[in-house]
């Protein structure tokens, strides 16, 4: 995050590095808005493929949160000489494949030697400039939608020691591999006031920036209507969380009033980076009922779990 560097003065980047938004904005014409996003991270699944779909669809996100569709992407491939070729393409096959599922092209890319594998993309898309979604943005009195359960770093850290049932570890890698283009594409045409996606910073720690600097509003969230991930409830009862999970609650610090009768591992779970996550929308009720029904009709599920109230004293609460 580099919003603490000064502000660029110029008149056509509508979003940049002084912004907590997910990607900058460059107005291109009257018509056309680029967006501009760049994600890339060491392994977090053993599989070279499903390393590349789960990176590839990670960094496409950011430009579906922003309201667009991605258009052409360059790979950033690390990798340390003695790793087997084979390896390497198919890491690439997965992120190429992610990206033909997108409607992107993978226009090139750049690769260097290192000790440890990274891989992800620079990803461009477009839009109309009056489409454009900001992350800070939500009006009060608007449901909050998350479009993808919880708990991929707690699994992630479970899968490493080899804790996680067959059936847990696939549908966690496929839920880091699914794109969040339908989750997106199902809410154009809604009367959408903001939107991110839950990625590095957590639930918890996304919501501090959906709630904006200048806190305006407090993000309520209703912990029992927040969907988790089979087995990662059991991951943070047992105290198996990354780092990262720790981090985030330092970084929310107390921006946040967490209910008495939230469960500890539930707040964990709260706190949890998550690789790939889904998106969260802010939309009125009667939007969110209609775009529930969307993503039901196309195999997919999204849960409102919570909704923007007038400020208080916290950036969130958790009832």
């Amino acid at each position: 995050m580099l919003s603490g560097l000064p502000k660029a003065e110029n008149p056509h980047l509508l979003v940049g590095y002084d912004s907590d938004d997910d990607a900058c904005v460059y107005l291109a014409s009257e018509e056309v808005a680029i967006i501009q996003t760049i994600d890339f991270f060491p392994p977090v699944v053993d599989d070279p493929y499903d390393f590349g779909r789960i990176a590839a669809a990670n960094a496409l996100s950011d430009v579906y949160a922003m309201g667009a569709h991605p258009k052409t992407a360059l790979n950033l491939l690390c990798f340390p000489g003695c790793l087997d070729l084979a390896v390497v393409r198919r890491i690439l096959e997965g992120g190429a494949d992610k990206c033909l599922e997108a409607g992107a092209v993978i226009a090139g890319g750049h690769s260097i030697e290192d000790d440890e594998p990274k891989y992800g993309l620079s990803v461009m898309g477009l839009c109309h400039p009056d489409a454009i979604r900001r992350n800070d943005t939500p009006r009060v009195g608007d449901h909050l939608v998350l479009t993808k359960a919880l708990g991929t770093g707690a699994l992630s850290t479970g899968a490493k020691a080899q804790l996680l049932d067959p059936e847990t570890e696939r549908l966690m890698v496929e839920t880091m591999a699914r794109l969040n283009r339908y989750a997106f594409e199902a809410s154009v045409g809604l009367d959408i006031s903001a939107s991110t996606d839950i990625t590095g910073f957590g639930l918890l720690g996304h919501a501090k920036e959906m709630a904006g600097k200048d806190r305006k509003v407090t993000i309520e969230i209703d912990s029992q209507k927040v969907p988790l991930l089979p087995q990662a409830m059991e991951m943070a009862l047992d105290g198996i969380l990354p780092g990262g999970c720790y981090a985030n609650r330092a970084f929310v610090g107390d921006q946040v009033a967490i209910g008495e009768g939230v469960e500890l591992a539930l707040a964990d779970l709260m706190y949890d980076p998550q690789t790939s996550g889904g998106l969260l929308l802010a939309m009125p009720e009667a939007d969110s009922r209609v775009y529930l029904e969307k993503l039901e009709s196309i195999g997919h599920e999204a849960w409102v779990i919570g909704r923007v109230l007038d400020a208080e004293d916290q950036a969130i609460r958790v009832i």
